[in-house]
């Protein structure tokens, strides 16, 4: 007999979502990368919970059990007054096995309070060596970094993201990015960036950028020589180097982070998202030795906190998270199958006309969607194809996040597929088809109203 699930939905959600006048799907429950709704409907989960988030899939019994262990033991304290063992064992983890080149690590609820974090250290790192002009941040212009206004400063994104909240922000700088579209070889964003160290000379204090994009323009990286051209600035003109890992941390391009793929070492980084796989809230800024002992040996404190930095309940999760990527080697799995994983990607929609380029490293690729009537041109902006794929894809069983910046003018639509590390081939194999066939679908519909 089957047994239909009810929709347990209420007529009208109490709940303050994004859309307000739009009916969101109820998910039950998740088992590896599957969801299962209210309503009946599974939906095959291609970004990891929808931000890139559950690295591991949904349901993993060991992080619930230690979850609980530590709920029962101690689930909370103030880090200002205490220090908890899973918050050490978990910083000992992470500083020996994932990220050898840091030195210190602060433990955070999210990527937008780690971004934040970051944007303090490094500027008590120039005023404890007294340098107390430096507070401007350097990031490229079609980014995402946080949703609270210190990190929504950075994403230089002024039209899509920025609106009506600008007279909030910071006055941070902004380069173009270095995109195959726009710059190829990434000597123009180093010009940018010498023509805005030279006009801001002194105060700058950090360039801060996602060594691969995710959100804002997915699975794009700058080419090598721009990175050697960051590392030659930096020693010329003293700024610090900060990476944004929040989604490229914990193995999702098949290193535990993805500095380690490239020619620079970063002074600071922020991770998150895969770090509690979306069990508990927990994100980290880590940083050098050299960044930890500008304040040692300054003001000896970093007044900085937020309610739940390094509670004993998320930093149990995270040193079960730890425990899987180990067990299972899961960075060694994304590495080995990243590339092909990609491939069949490319494969599946080279004859879709609505898709200009597949790009990517490990299981963090990204799908560009162009205008079929040229192959290459963005799409009108009014069409906002982004929110047409999301919704088409959901349509075809399949969970994606697109994002909509065309109005920048650095991007147009693109589509992230991100899911979890874990996925078996032929899950990857579901997925990269019910995606071809939402493109496909939508490509038709597009068509239609382009004529």
């Amino acid at each position: 007999m089957t047994t239909t699930v009810p929709d347990v939905r209420p007529a009208e959600s109490s709940v303050f979502h994004r859309f307000l006048d739009l009916p969101y799907p109820n998910v039950e429950r998740g088992d590896g990368v599957r969801l299962y709704l209210t309503d009946g409907r599974e939906v095959l989960d291609a970004t990891a919970g929808g931000a890139m988030v559950t690295a591991l899939g949904h349901g993993r019994q060991s992080i619930v059990d230690a979850a609980a262990e530590q709920a029962a033991r101690i689930s909370y304290v103030y880090n200002h007054h205490f220090t908890n063992e899973a918050q050490e064992r978990l910083a000992e983890r992470l500083l020996s096995v994932a990220a050898p080149e840091m030195a210190r690590v602060r433990f955070v609820s999210g990527g937008s309070e780690a971004n934040e974090t970051a944007l303090r250290l490094v500027r008590q790192y120039h005023v404890d060596r007294g340098d107390d002009e430096r507070w401007r941040i350097v990031s490229p212009a079609q980014a995402y970094h946080g949703a609270t206004f210190a990190a929504l400063s950075l994403t230089g994104r002024p039209k899509t993201l920025q609106m009506p909240f600008a007279d909030y922000l910071p006055a941070h700088l902004h380069i173009p990015p270095a995109t195959p579209r726009l710059d190829p070889t990434g000597e123009h964003a180093l010009e940018e960036l010498d023509r805005l160290l030279d006009e801001a000379a002194g105060t700058v204090a950090a360039f801060l950028c996602e060594p691969v994009s995710a959100a804002a323009l997915p699975g794009y990286s700058p080419p090598e020589a721009f990175w050697r051209g960051l590392e030659e600035r930096r020693r010329e003109h003293g700024f610090l180097i900060v990476f944004d890992e929040i989604v490229t941390g914990m193995g999702r391009t098949g290193s535990w982070f993805a500095y380690q793929q490239l020619p620079l070492r970063p002074d600071v980084v922020a991770a998150g998202k895969g770090l509690g796989s979306g069990y508990a809230p927990l994100a980290a800024c880590l940083c050098t030795q050299e960044v930890y002992e500008a304040l040692a040996n300054g003001s000896r404190e970093f007044e900085h906190g937020h309610t739940w930095d390094g509670a004993p309940l998320p930093c149990a999760v995270g040193v079960a998270v730890l425990d899987v990527f180990e067990q299972e080697r899961v960075v060694e799995r994304v590495r080995e199958r990243g590339p092909r994983l990609r491939d069949e990607l490319a494969a599946a929609l080279e004859d879709v006309s609505l898709v200009g380029e597949v790009r990517g490293r490990g299981y963090l690729l990204g799908v560009e969607l162009v205008d079929p009537r040229d192959g290459r041109s963005f799409l009108p902006d009014e069409l906002h194809a982004a929110e047409l794929v999301d919704d088409v894809a959901f349509e075809h069983g399949v969970l994606v996040t697109s994002s909509h910046s065309t109005a920048d003018g650095y991007a147009g639509d693109q589509t992230v597929f991100a899911p979890a590390l874990t996925a078996s081939d032929a899950e990857l194999a579901e997925m990269i088809e019910r995606l071809r066939s939402a493109l496909v679908d939508l490509q038709a519909r597009i068509e239609e109203q382009l004529r």
